[in-house]
């Protein structure tokens, strides 16, 4: 039997019906599933079968970020498909090579040596290993407002409520709270937050802490923009105890922040940094963690026990080398920097008009509209880790317009690809701005 993909015939309910029956869906009791058929992308677009367009403002999972359809990287893969698919992990190519000294020049601080995964969870679970085997302790900190991946170990370090099932996970996972408490508390001070940090860390026995794993801005759990010397203390508090600082860049890296990586905004080193999602734009699947010299250093003598399969693999790190230089050579940094600007500045009329936007936080194309049911108690829209009728109503609307975003409790996203322009922009919040009205009609004043 021959199977081929490179034109596709089925119509959007054969997709639908099909991977409904014989594939299962992540986070979701499958009866729930309610797919979106896709058939074509380009650049802030794709397509269903059926021709229905959408705005793809979430960049499918906040990873492509370079916008769907780059006929560079596309050329890229073919070109490397083509000389060497794939070389097991102890051999040298010049994908992996050139990729590693690329890495170097753009990562913070001295950061220059890399070990390439599978993805963005894999990246966490061996930065695990690194802090715990170059620190000689067990003990790995984490924050409660956090995601870091759904294998063994990153689900481990999760603090969200994807971690409940889970449980009991890794031993070894100390959690600190974050210095945002929701919706209703709002915001405390970075000295507050340091404060607790550090009060954790003495009583969990700082000698016993190995790392210390934070996203420098949160994704997925709020899009939280920490606080003006925040990320500076969490720094100085590792330094002072000996404990390893974790930068998961795998959603806020490649740009998303208006930096090559959050940290960069705050001139913050960490020890190690995990990277994926846009290391390659998700075109291909790669990660990376990233870690400074002198760790790296440790294992010229000392066996690094970790490995994979796909460590490497030349069409993975071929991938990243081509969408880096989109990154260069469109100016996304820049442009996510200018876009940036307008995006605050349409989240700011939404808070001002519609009743029901309790708060718009945003840094660079990375966004977040929380939504209220009153502006004085600021009661959610949504409880926490559940969802109400406003808010499927909204994500529904969302759909029917033909704006792709992820609605997440009392919250949406606003994270398109950073090619957008002002006037898909635009576009985009006028489709929010009329669902809103959806919700507004719940708010009671």
């Amino acid at each position: 039997m021959t199977t081929t993909l490179a034109t596709p015939t089925m119509t959007g309910q054969e997709m639908v019906e099909l991977t409904k029956k014989h594939t299962l869906y992540e986070w979701s009791a499958q009866s729930k599933v309610d797919p979106i058929p896709v058939a074509k992308a380009k650049g802030i677009y794709f397509w269903t079968p059926e021709g229905k367009r959408f705005i793809d403002f979430n960049s499918q999972l906040m990873s492509v970020n370079i916008g769907h359809g780059d006929e560079r990287v596309i050329r890229a893969i073919k070109e490397q498909a083509e000389t060497l698919c794939y070389a097991n992990p102890f051999m040298a190519h010049e994908p992996r090579a050139r990729l590693g000294a690329k890495l170097a020049e753009i990562c913070p601080g001295d950061i220059d040596t890399f070990f390439f995964t599978n993805g963005g969870a894999e990246a966490n679970e061996n930065a695990i290993k690194l802090a715990r085997f170059f620190t000689g302790r067990h003990k790995i900190m984490a924050r409660y407002r956090s995601y870091h991946g759904a294998t063994a170990g990153s689900i481990s370090l999760t603090g969200d409520p994807r971690r409940w099932p889970a449980e009991p996970g890794i031993p070894g996972v100390v959690r600190v709270l974050d210095p945002y408490h929701g919706i209703e508390r709002g915001w405390e001070s970075a000295e507050a937050s340091l404060a607790t940090i550090e009060e954790t860390m003495q009583m969990e026995g700082p000698q016993n802490i190995a790392a210390f794993i934070l996203e420098p801005v949160t994704g997925t759990n709020g899009i939280l923009v920490p606080p003006d010397g925040y990320l500076q203390g969490v720094r100085k508090l590792c330094d002072k105890y000996g404990i390893l600082m974790i930068a998961d860049e795998v959603m806020a890296g490649f740009g998303r922040t208006g930096e090559w990586f959050a940290v960069d905004h705050w001139k913050v080193v960490p020890d190690l940094i995990s990277l994926a999602k846009g290391l390659t734009s998700s075109y291909l699947p790669l990660g990376a963690v990233g870690m400074r010299h002198h760790i790296a250093q440790h294992f010229q003598d000392k066996v690094f026990y970790g490995g994979l399969t796909y460590n490497s693999h030349p069409m993975g790190c071929a991938a990243a080398l081509a969408t880096i230089r989109v990154y260069e050579e469109d100016r996304l940094i820049e442009n996510t920097k200018k876009m940036g600007s307008v995006m605050k500045q349409l989240g700011a009329e939404l808070q001002a008009k519609h009743a029901s936007v309790g708060a718009v936080r945003s840094i660079g194309l990375f966004g977040i509209v929380e939504l209220v049911r009153n502006r004085k108690t600021r009661q959610p829209m949504a409880p926490f880790n559940g969802t109400s009728e406003e808010m499927a109503a909204l994500g529904r609307y969302f759909r029917e317009q033909g704006l792709y975003t992820l609605v997440r409790w009392n919250t949406f996203f606003t994270n398109p690809p950073l090619c957008i322009n002002e006037q898909q922009l635009r576009e985009a919040f006028a489709i929010i701005d009329k669902g809103l009205e959806i919700t507004d009609r719940a708010v009671k004043e």
